[in-house]
């Protein structure tokens, strides 16, 4: 039998900048996002493999209590300070030049899986924050009753969000104002002073049986005329962070994702080990490194203190420069940085 050839097309938001040179857009096969320029749907049989495999390090990590330290407290809402501020996971509380911002925010339990460590303040508290911004929609990063608390709280909230996401924000809340973008595009929301980038990464995106690769995924560029931060959101290292660097110059402060990296025969398409996030912060020219994406919920095989101590030894080594474990709640003021 003959194979069907594979529509392909290629989207972007027409009305918002495209900053790199002669990008057509988003590369579409059949309706489904291609991760760059090839179609990546994760293999079940990965999965159904992890499950029937005993897990190596599996009494090292019944015995690894490590939780992220946390620091409770709101001042850090009221403060006008360029700050960084983790609230656990991939979610962070950002101000830059007097603008606020929240990356993909996730306060409660997930499904099955329980939240390890506190929020410095209730999710009530989050309030006077500007812009949402969300990486891609898997349900630890895109999670409708945190996003659902943010809104309540702040209804002049504005969310940054990636292409084909829209239908997900409006089955939260039909009124939560947003815009979407697609690689390489910069929103156009922004006050005067502050500008904000949707940039690649090497992700999936699924959140139920039929919607494999429907909406795009991503990372972001917060800059000002102080600063450039980048937001990894969830990524597998690729050339992606080179090309970013090229198109930017060297990054101030980077959000990197750090866990859920075991099994790799699962895992390394997904997600970024400590190794390859440090791979992956030198090929930005980093500045600072903050590290996310572990010690909140256990997602994965390796010990929940592992990120931190390997990220701990690669300092030691030399191989980094810049790298900050804050705690759940602690402030990290940008103008104090190196």
């Amino acid at each position: 039998m003959q194979q069907q050839t594979p529509h392909i097309r290629h989207i972007k938001n027409e009305r918002l900048q495209t900053i790199k040179p002669g990008y057509r857009g988003n590369k579409l096969i059949n309706g489904h996002f291609a991760n760059g320029e090839e179609l990546y749907e994760p293999d079940f049989k990965n999965v159904l493999r992890w499950q029937l495999t005993k897990n190596p390090q599996r009494e090292e990590k019944k015995r690894d209590t490590y939780v992220p330290k946390l620091q409770t407290g709101s001042d850090f809402l009221r403060s006008q300070d360029d700050m960084v501020v983790w609230l656990g996971h991939s979610s962070f509380f950002i101000r830059l030049n007097g603008v606020t911002f929240l990356t993909d925010p996730i306060f409660y339990d997930l499904p099955l899986t329980k939240r390890r460590v506190g929020l410095p303040c209730p999710p009530r508290q989050l309030q006077n924050i500007d812009f949402l911004l969300l990486s891609h929609a898997h349900r630890d990063h895109f999670d409708v009753r945190s996003i659902r608390t943010v809104f309540n709280q702040n209804p002049n909230l504005k969310v940054l969000a990636p292409l084909h996401s829209g239908d997900l924000l409006r089955d939260i809340n039909p009124l939560i104002p947003y815009q979407e973008a697609g690689w390489y595009q910069q929103y156009d929301l922004l006050p005067a002073g502050v500008e904000v980038y949707f940039m690649p990464a090497s992700h999936w995106h699924r959140r139920s049986l039929l919607d494999m690769n429907k909406v795009l995924w991503g990372s972001f560029i917060i800059k000002t005329e102080k600063t450039i931060l980048y937001f990894a959101g969830d990524s597998a290292f690729a050339p992606h962070f080179e090309e970013i660097e090229s198109l930017f110059g060297p990054m101030d402060v980077c959000l990197m994702p750090v866990g859920a990296y075991k099994p790799a025969f699962l895992m390394q398409k997904s997600h970024l080990n400590p190794h390859e996030a440090v791979r992956a912060y030198n090929n930005l020219r980093g500045g600072t490194f903050i590290p996310m994406h572990y010690g909140t919920y256990d997602l994965s095989d390796e010990p929940a203190s592992e990120p931190v101590r390997l990220l701990e030894q690669i300092a030691a080594s030399g191989i980094m420069q810049g790298l900050r474990i804050p705690a759940v709640g602690e402030p990290v003021l940008l103008d104090n940085l190196p």
